[in-house]
């Protein structure tokens, strides 16, 4: 029964750890920027 109990203390710890990194790296978007650039059609 001890062991079960620390095997899901460790577990609950490990997801907390993993929750909080994913916070921290989970947010690193790429710069955004607009971009415009002329189009010339071949309208008849």
């Amino acid at each position: 029964m001890g062991f079960i109990l620390k095997l899901v203390l460790v577990l609950v710890i490990l997801a907390f750890a993993a929750l909080v990194a994913f916070a921290y790296v989970g947010d690193l978007r790429a710069p955004q920027a607009e971009v415009t650039q002329p189009v010339t059609l071949d309208a008849q």
